[in-house]
């Protein structure tokens, strides 16, 4: 008989979880290999199902989703598409056998729970009896545990990465990073292949989908863009099923959530069936109702999943576009997660790109094997391997007018750092407001609010004279700090941006195919909101310095001034179009030409007056060394 000989003295043992939507997964490296751990079923697949019993008991894995079709008012399923969501979040308005917590008030809402009747669990409480199951699995086989590598899809957002790093953190894990899951892909196969290349890793999983475009050269992990769909998978296919059957069976109002459950676990054993069959028979023995049977063919299947698919296809044409490379640049298509079973979904694939798909590395597994070899290249420190992920989306602030500076454009490679300086828009402003977006398109009103907070503190200067700096940070986790700092006086903020709510369908189509769409005239109204922002700014300089040296114009002048001042503030006003405005500006910078210079005659005589040359020229070097240095941009 072989001894497994413990050593006291041995390091803890770093491990990687793939945290799934159907299934989660957790592996450690031996040997240099990764390899998956046996969890409490007995196999290295542990459904995402917890059970919640009156008496306080929780089970997870098999014996919980034996309770699915039995209770499932006290069983959850597929936690993690709810995960940074909240209760007025598209994702949890969806047709489904959960009932939720209604909000008593504001930030409860901000919050989705489970409504159990006797307990209200959160998305991240959920995951997080998941990962506890998993990590007494890996101390079972272990003995000692140490960091973990989480993987998360390359589309969840701030929120939600924040929402899986405190489930690990619940469950007593030292949560090392957050990794993409096709990074996760591409770290397995770049180790096991040792291949460069460009590679698109096709993540189809229970209930996310992502496509991430990359090059492999020597160890280094480039991404190259990423995209997907944060709420599109293998659950789709079965509800897809599963409708078609309850249409037969029962009209909408009577569908009772025992009947939901029980078609939906039928759906995906249709599912499974079908993929090695062509055709598969359901027995449907409802409560209180006759038996009934199904049969459901591949074609059928296919025809009811089609347009599934063609939004897998959508995002791959986007992912391919945003790396400006075209299907036939590709060298290799990694397959991940197991909707990518499906034979329909193999065959899209392999029309989209023209070669068959990588999947000898079990798509269930691929993922779980690159967080553990991330696990241990972090727990050894090592640099052999480079990860570099990108953001999904474009990081900014809103400007005067509700224009938007990007300081992170989408695509940038993180970690990442990056700042931007601006200035006050009013004499003496003692505070900025700075509201965080994310998004493609030029207006903040199009784009996603991350986050607002102010500044406050700040002693009253002339317009532009004060100088903001705000940073941005984002970690290797893709969480993002914001640091406002106002330069002559040293005041800071620092924030770490956590958005109350996660991105539903819709605001992911809105944010990459109508910055497309809309593009002209998006240029158009930020080119408009600026130009006004711009008269107002020159409007009102011009009355100030009309108020302190009416003196120096004649009044010929002064009538010529009135007149294009006039015009400037109506055509900022009513204005449809950038064009007048800019035109009007114009005639107003050549009114006051003359006048300008006679001003500037009068500051700089004032200045110098009784001041050694030596010492005027020293002052203007200084003051010229500042503007060139800093960016002078208007803030709110």
């Amino acid at each position: 008989m072989l001894l497994d000989i413990f050593d006291p003295k041995a390091p803890p043992r770093p491990i990687g979880i793939d945290l799934g939507t159907t299934h989660s997964i957790v592996a450690t490296v031996r040997d240099g290999r990764p390899v998956p751990l046996t969890t409490c079923d007995g196999t290295a697949l542990l459904p995402s199902v917890v059970y919640y019993s009156k008496e306080g008991g929780i089970l997870v894995g098999r014996a919980a989703k034996a309770h699915a079709t039995r209770e499932p008012e006290r069983t959850i399923q597929s936690a993690k598409r709810f995960m940074g969501r909240g209760g007025a979040d598209p994702e949890t308005k969806r047709p489904g056998a959960y009932r939720f917590a209604v909000p008593e008030t504001e930030d409860e809402a901000k919050v989705v729970r489970f409504d159990l009747g006797w307990t209200r669990p959160s998305p991240v409480e959920v995951s997080a009896e998941i990962l506890k199951s998993l990590r007494r699995s890996a101390l079972d086989q272990l003995r000692t545990v140490g960091g973990v590598v989480i993987t998360v899809p390359a589309y969840f957002d701030d929120a939600q990465r924040q929402a899986t790093r405190d489930a690990g953190r619940l469950a007593g894990l030292e949560v090392l990073r957050l990794l993409n899951e096709p990074t996760a892909a591409a770290l397995a196969y770049g180790l096991e292949k040792k291949r460069n290349g460009l590679f698109v890793v096709y993540d189809l999983g229970g209930g996310t989908f992502d496509v991430t475009v990359l090059r492999l050269e020597d160890g280094v992990f480039q991404v190259q863009s990423t995209g997907g769909d944060s709420a599109l998978g293998g659950d789709d296919m079965d509800r897809a099923i599963a409708e078609r059957m309850l249409a037969e069976l029962a009209p909408q109002d009577a569908r009772t959530p025992e009947l939901v459950s029980l078609v939906l676990e039928l759906a995906r054993e249709a599912k499974h069936v079908l993929t090695e069959r062509e055709t598969v028979e359901l027995d449907v023995h409802a409560p209180g109702a006759a038996p009934r049977r199904f049969t459901l063919s591949r074609s059928e299947f296919e025809a009811l999943i089609e347009p599934l698919i063609e939004r897998t296809q959508r995002a791959c044409r986007r992912a391919l576009r945003d790396a400006d490379v075209s299907p036939a640049d590709v060298d290799g298509v990694i397959l991940v997660g197991g909707a990518t079973r499906v034979p329909r979904v193999r065959r899209a694939v392999k029309e989209l790109f023209g070669k068959e798909p990588l999947a000898d590395i079990d798509p269930d597994l691929v993922v779980a094997y690159g967080a553990a070899v991330q696990a241990d290249l972090l727990a050894k420190a090592s640099d052999e391997v480079l990860l570099l992920d990108v953001l999904p989306l474009s990081l900014g602030i809103e400007t005067m007018g509700g224009g938007v500076d990007r300081i992170l454009p989408r695509n940038t490679t993180i970690p990442a750092g990056a700042r931007s300086t601006f200035t006050t828009y009013a004499d003496n402003q003692t505070g900025f407001e700075i509201h965080v977006v994310q998004g493609e398109r030029e207006l903040a009103r199009d784009c996603r609010s991350l986050a607002r907070f102010s500044l406050k503190g700040i002693p009253p200067m002339p317009a532009g004279m004060a100088r903001l700096e705000v940073s941005f940070d984002v970690d290797e986790n893709g969480l993002l700090h914001v640091t406002a700092m106002e330069r002559t006086t040293g005041r800071s903020q620092t924030v770490e941006v956590r958005p109350s709510y996660g991105l539903s369908d819709e605001e992911v189509e809105r944010m990459l195919i109508e910055a497309l769409d809309h593009g002209e005239e998006d240029l158009e109204a930020r080119r408009l909101a600026d130009a006004r922002v711009e008269a107002e700014r020159i409007a009102l300089a011009t009355r100030k310095g009309l108020a302190s040296d009416a003196d120096l114009l004649t009044s010929e002048e002064r009538a010529a001034i009135d007149r294009a001042l006039a015009e400037l503030e109506t055509a900022a006003r009513t204005a449809t179009a950038a064009r007048p405005i800019e035109l009007a500006i114009d005639a107003l910078a050549a009114a006051t030409h003359e006048f300008a210079g006679r001003r500037m005659n009068r500051a700089i005589a004032s200045a110098i007056a009784g001041k050694a040359v030596s010492d005027v020229e020293q002052s203007v070097a200084h003051a010229a060394g500042i503007e060139a240095h800093l960016a002078s941009k208007g803030a709110r």
